[in-house]
């Protein structure tokens, strides 16, 4: 006897669910697709660790090259500990303010969440500037990346995370902007996410800069 004969309504295999007639995507798991937050959230994170996978190998090169001075200044010459833990604290409090500002736009509260953005934007700003300052600092010591293999490493690899906060800097600032002219459309919210994931991976990325490149550098 066919389906259709002893349970009428469930003739296509496609609406057959655990319960009477219901309907289930078939292919996709139970209870269908996800949503599209997750997906873009899971393919924004495939492209964080594309990142950070570059980052790893700046780090080893960075480590193999570090003795590399080439009769130049190194570590201990160069390294302000106090000007980068003044860094350090401006990403980590920008880190903090970019969370409330995401649970601000979760709860709908635009007007906190463009503060903690702004307060976001100022202190990415503030450590980007002190970036800035010690790299020239650098260069006016003669202790550009050209001067040896140790100097080169460090310069792309600092540099680069620097121009990583540039661009999340320029991110948040579209970002302020939708929000006001848009509010919290769907795909707006995602974006945000993607901002915040981008933003804190920044900082976890910076945490390894501090403790491999400034302290033990210094300590060695």
């Amino acid at each position: 006897m066919s389906i259709a004969a002893t349970h009428p309504g469930l003739t296509d295999p496609y609406k057959i669910g655990h319960e009477g007639g219901e309907s289930q995507a078939v292919g996709h798991g139970e209870g269908g697709p996800a949503p599209t937050k997750v997906v873009v959230g899971f393919g924004f994170w495939i492209f964080l660790l594309s990142d950070i996978i570059m980052f790893a190998a700046f780090f080893a090169a960075y480590a193999v090259l570090s003795p590399a001075t080439a009769g130049g200044p190194g570590p201990h010459e160069l390294f302000d500990l106090t000007n980068v833990k003044i860094e350090t604290t401006f990403l980590l409090l920008s880190s903090f303010a970019c969370g409330l500002a995401t649970i601000a736009a979760a709860k709908g509260r635009l007007l906190n969440a463009q503060f903690w953005l702004v307060i976001t934007g100022l202190l990415g700003a503030s450590f980007l500037f002190l970036e800035v300052r010690e790299f020239a600092t650098m260069i006016g010591k003669d202790a550009g990346p050209q001067r040896s293999a140790f100097l080169s490493a460090f310069f792309t690899l600092v540099g680069c995370h620097g121009l990583h906060v540039t661009a999340g800097l320029l991110w948040l600032g579209t970002m302020m902007a939708q929000l006001w002219a848009k509010g919290f459309q769907p795909q707006v919210m995602r974006r945000l996410l993607c901002f915040s994931l981008f933003w804190h991976a920044l900082d976890i990325i910076w945490v390894a800069v501090f403790t491999v490149v400034y302290i033990l550098g210094v300590s060695q």
